[in-house]
């Protein structure tokens, strides 16, 4: 990359890293006590719950992952795209109204605090709480190391700085990350997915255009330059094939109803009546964002195969190398800019539901009440899982990628069942969630430490989900029903 450019991308980043600095110093002045901190106080107007939701769905993962998946294996994860619009769809119809007046009816800081107040049962919560945390552990180990490991590649090249240790680099981005998660809480978060959110549409927009003028024939081009070399990759299923497709539609369909990072914003609203405003706000948001995920990776793949560009050793490579390449400096640096953004108030997110089943969950589970002076808590609990995860990210080598790589159906296969299904489904029992969480975790974990690879290119997270939900259902039906507090049952008849 020439010196003008490295200088502009890191002057965006720089610029970038100091409104984070700011948005945290402005929001320790609005968090008082933890419902401000977990909760943000339930304030949040329409545009800005609106654009937390889908900038936490699409994160940094949609930002890198998402145009290597294209790059190397076609229409295949264009499926991710339409089905986790679905997803956002049914959670709004399952969950929007619910959570949120269970929230203010119960004074609900966190998702485990309303699975409690729906089965009276503190081993569920508990278990709920133990599967986000072993979710975020995950997660955000993977986030915190793909975050120091994006400044990294940007300082490297700058001339005058040079490459930079890892170590550096993630703690100079932790530290604003903590920085602005302890002081702000979820109100830092919200408000710094909000500039995500927008960077995100407008660059999105911008680099599709960009990818279109830098291939020949544009669009089309693309598309029979990839058909010729395989026909697959522009086939309905990909090289995935049907089933390895239908599977991952699947998961991505039930399991954005179980990402906690992004359901409990759903209690973050001034009113229940927000929800039905916010869906179309965030599918809207998320499908034009998602335009940075096909064009890049397209694009890439047809340089690539024109003879443009060397082969890419990493598929993930392809957001970094069309964007030092292709497009003008400025938006280069802003689409950094956003990515290092997409990866920090995701981790921020995590951070923040982690602190909270730390702090809140896991003792109110264990002992009937959460910990005293339960904000300075918080805040220590935020800078103890930013170290952990950062230790981790470093120096537990293939463990981190085994996290990160089952935290969605983590969530999913815990999640979806106990919440999505039984916030609406009177007869489901907190055994028939105790077992599904419990098989969920085994199923996951042995699934990745065993490296276990299912037929047909099947999502073990999807087969998860699938057990999970099988056993809740059967369970549930043989057990015997158990009474429902009286306002959550009217709530449930909404």
């Amino acid at each position: 990359m020439e010196e003008y450019r490295s200088v502009v991308v890191l002057a965006c980043v720089v610029a970038y890293l100091a409104m984070c600095v700011a948005v945290g110093l402005w929001a320790m002045r609005r968090t008082k006590n933890s419902q401000d901190f977990f909760m943000a106080g339930r304030h949040l107007g329409v545009i800005v719950a609106s654009v937390a939701v889908f900038s936490s769905t699409m994160s940094g993962w949609g930002f890198v992952g998402g145009p290597g998946l294209v790059y190397k294996m076609g229409v295949t994860s264009f499926w991710m795209i339409v089905a986790t619009s679905i997803g956002m769809c049914i959670s709004f119809f399952l969950l929007g109204k619910r959570l949120r007046m269970m929230g203010e009816l119960r004074e609900l800081i966190s998702l485990p605090d309303a699975v409690a107040a729906r089965y009276g049962s503190n081993t569920t919560s508990f278990l709920t709480a133990l599967a986000i945390l072993l979710g975020v552990l995950g997660y955000l180990a993977t986030q915190i190391l793909a975050m120091a490991t994006v400044l990294q590649s940007i300082l490297a090249d700058v001339s005058w700085i040079g490459v930079i240790q890892i170590e550096a680099c993630l703690g100079i981005s932790g530290a604003v990350l903590v920085f602005y998660c302890v002081t702000g809480g979820i109100i830092a978060s919200v408000y710094t997915d909000l500039v995500q959110g927008i960077v995100m549409v407008v660059a999105a927009v911008l680099v599709l255009v960009t990818a279109v003028m830098a291939v020949q024939g544009g669009m089309t081009g693309m598309a029979q330059t990839i058909l010729a070399d395989d026909p697959e990759a522009m086939s309905p299923w990909g090289t995935l094939g049907m089933v390895g497709s239908l599977s991952w539609y699947f998961i991505f369909v039930m399991g954005a109803c179980g990402q906690p990072h992004v359901i409990t914003k759903l209690m973050m609203t001034r009113h229940v009546r927000d929800a039905r405003h916010m869906l179309p706000i965030s599918v809207i948001g998320y499908g034009t964002a998602a335009l940075l995920w096909i064009a890049i990776g397209m694009a890439m793949r047809t340089v690539v195969l024109q003879g443009g560009y060397a082969e890419l050793a990493n598929a993930d490579d392809a957001a970094a190398v069309f964007l030092q390449n292709y497009a003008h400096p400025l938006l280069s640096g802003v689409v950094f800019a956003g990515l290092l953004a997409a990866i920090m108030s995701t981790a921020d997110s995590f951070l923040n539901i982690g602190a909270a089943a730390v702090v809140h969950d896991i003792p109110r589970a264990l002992r009937g009440r959460s910990l005293d002076n339960e904000l300075t808590w918080a805040r220590t609990a935020t800078v103890v899982i930013a170290a952990a995860a950062a230790l981790f990210a470093l120096y537990s080598g293939s463990l981190v990628a085994l996290l990160g790589a089952f935290g969605w159906g983590t969530f999913a296969a815990a999640i979806v069942p106990t919440a999505a299904i039984g916030f609406n489904w009177k007869r489901a029992t907190p055994m028939a969630c105790n077992l599904a969480i419990g098989c969920s975790l085994l199923i996951n974990f042995g699934l990745e430490l065993f490296k276990i690879e299912l037929p047909y290119g099947f999502h073990g997270g999807a087969f998860a989900l699938l057990v999970s939900l099988t056993i809740f259902y059967v369970v549930s039906i043989a057990t015997p029903q158990q009474p429902i507090a009286a306002d959550i049952e009217a709530i449930m008849d909404l």
